[in-house]
């Protein structure tokens, strides 16, 4: 089963009176009254990191890949809570007072504060973060319009094959699994775009399972399609070499998520507002695609026209 499916069996009607909940089919909970918005993320070792022999960096990558769903909202985040569950070999005196010190460190980086959270014993080491902001307004999931076109900040892959060198997949020389590898534990999030996000996109979502599955997501209760041009997903140089020397395929490195950076469709009318922002705020913005009609099979599109087939499509929670 998958989470979706999972949820819409055993969850949904639960909130039947809750509009706030948005359905359970976004990644925030939104009271506009109130001007609350909040996430929730859960990271389990061995699932979301591959251990805890860098605690410092772990703690960084699982903050800013739970703050990354507000910001991909629009939203600043203000306030986190964090739950750790593990036991005396993880939760030692050195690791405690690492976590301690990284956590001090993001939350100078990204203007965030501690307010609470729950420690308990157990065998399997995992973290709960509930990230909090405050707005009237968000960029809603399900939103997006017939032909807007589709947008991506940043750069995708790197996170992926910072992954492969980690688990010993991929070897490279000294300077790229450094680098490859810090990309992995330290998403590059885009605060500045949050307010400018309000007013340029129809929808978005944050890239953490993949360009295609959370693309999917974004439409996912929408009769609409899409056509993303290969060519255009953005990659940084690093990558690009790899892809030039045959090391991985390009549509591999983009497709298989944990990024964090934005995904957002928009008006094609929004187009030089978008360029200019982009280049104002110092942030890669690239057009990707288009959102299609429904009767139209969703498609990824290479440098010669021809279409791509996906053997993955990104990372789904099975149940």
């Amino acid at each position: 089963m998958h989470e979706f499916q999972l949820i819409n069996k055993y969850f949904l009607k639960l909130t039947s009176k809750n509009k706030s909940s948005l359905r359970l089919n976004d990644d925030v909970f939104f009271d506009k009254s109130k001007k609350l918005v909040i996430s929730v993320d859960t990271y389990v070792e061995g699932v979301h990191f591959i251990n805890f022999q860098n605690p410092n960096l772990v703690i960084k990558k699982i903050i800013r890949s739970s703050i990354s769903d507000l910001i991909c909202k629009g939203v600043k985040p203000k306030y986190y809570f964090i739950s750790g569950s593990g036991n005396k070999k993880t939760f030692t005196k050195k690791n405690l007072e690492i976590i301690s010190k990284s956590l001090h460190q993001e939350q100078k980086k990204f203007s965030i504060n501690l307010c609470g959270g729950d420690t308990t014993f157990s065998k399997k080491l995992s973290f709960t973060i509930t990230s909090v902001g405050f707005s009237d307004r968000i960029v809603f999931r399900n939103k997006a319009k017939l032909y807007d076109d589709i947008y991506v900040t940043g750069n995708l892959g790197d996170s992926f094959i910072g992954l492969k060198v980690l688990q010993k997949k991929i070897h490279l020389n000294k300077n790229l699994t450094k680098y490859f590898s810090n990309k992995y534990f330290h998403p590059n999030l885009h605060l500045n775009i949050t307010n400018k996000l309000l007013s340029i996109a129809n929808t978005s979502i944050d890239i953490s399972d993949g360009l295609v599955a959370d693309l999917e997501k974004l439409i996912n209760n929408q009769k609409l399609s899409y056509e993303l041009y290969l060519n255009d997903i953005p990659i940084s140089k690093n990558l690009n070499k790899l892809v030039e020397l045959k090391i991985i395929k390009k549509i591999e490195s983009v497709t298989n998520g944990d990024d964090y950076q934005i995904l957002f469709t928009a008006s094609p009318s929004k187009s030089r507002i978008i360029s200019k922002t982009g280049k104002s705020l110092g942030i890669k913005i690239s057009k990707i695609g288009k959102i299609c009609v429904h009767s139209r099979k969703p498609q990824i599109i290479d440098g010669k026209n021809k279409k791509i087939s996906l053997k993955n499509k990104g990372y789904f929670h099975k149940f």
